[in-house]
């Protein structure tokens, strides 16, 4: 591993590869893609759209958490998305956003994981985070997916301790633009598991590092109850088994799902 920054070219428009039917515009800066998306979405704006910047200055996580990096040194983006699926089985959006992008980075990074509901870890160090948000607009409901990927950020430059960034982890160079590419052909060829959720529980729980281990789930309140995980259930709830008796718990509802010590 290497704490020095190589160069930083900017993405390259011209030689990335857009998904059948998405639009990519690319900023310098944007305070946050996931609300210029949402904004495009309220005006109107159809499916596909997928809004990436080189600097987001005011971005942000599950639980309205600060998620701010250097510029050129991540992939920050947001992809507007309106599921063909029931309502009940949108929830999943947020866990396959995980799943594609631990598979677009797997061949790179063997011991990537997910941590539930879609943290994306590498031994534990957080490389990659999700917010997905559902907003109204004039055509119906629809999801702004956000998606920020650390990439050649330097160890002084992540924005947590318990970060990673992907040069650092494999020691060389990464091709933002490649990248790019690669997730959003994951994200696009894996939405449509979002109406079979048995595949997608299935596939999400090969990649899920949370699974059989002991937790404690902290809940609004500074409620914590403690319990082994034993699944995720069909809407996407983690099945925990406690001194109690076995409870689920939904990602809307826990502020952290942390190993037990």
């Amino acid at each position: 591993m290497t704490s020095t920054p190589s160069p930083r070219p900017a993405l390259d428009p011209v030689r990335l590869a857009v998904p059948h039917g998405w639009r990519v515009e690319i900023t310098e800066a944007t305070p946050s893609t996931n609300a210029a998306v949402a904004d495009r979405a309220r005006a109107g704006e159809p499916d596909g759209l997928v809004v990436v910047t080189e600097h987001q200055t005011s971005g942000r996580g599950r639980l309205d958490r600060v998620w701010e990096t250097p510029p050129r040194t991540s992939l920050t983006l947001s992809v507007l998305l309106r599921p063909d699926a029931p309502a009940a089985d949108w929830p999943w959006l947020s866990l396959l956003t995980g799943y594609a992008v631990q598979a677009a980075l797997a061949d790179r990074l063997p011991e990537i994981a997910l941590k539930w509901p879609n943290d994306v870890l590498v031994e534990e160090r957080k490389i990659a985070g999700i917010l997905v948000e559902r907003i109204d607009t004039p055509t119906g409901p629809a999801a702004v997916v956000g998606i920020g990927i650390n990439v050649s950020q330097s160890i002084d430059e992540l924005p947590v301790a318990l970060a990673t960034s992907v040069e650092l982890e494999t020691g060389e160079p990464v091709d933002r633009t490649d990248l790019l590419g690669t997730v959003l052909g994951s994200l696009h060829g894996l939405q449509g598991l979002i109406g079979d959720t048995a595949a997608l529980r299935s596939a999400y729980a090969d990649v899920c590092s949370t699974i059989g281990r002991q937790v404690e789930v902290h809940l609004p309140g500074d409620q914590v109850r403690r319990g082994e995980v034993l699944d995720v259930d069909d809407r996407g709830a983690l099945v925990v088994a406690g001194p109690e008796g076995t409870f689920t718990v939904g990602a809307g509802d826990v502020v952290h799902v942390r190993p037990q010590q």
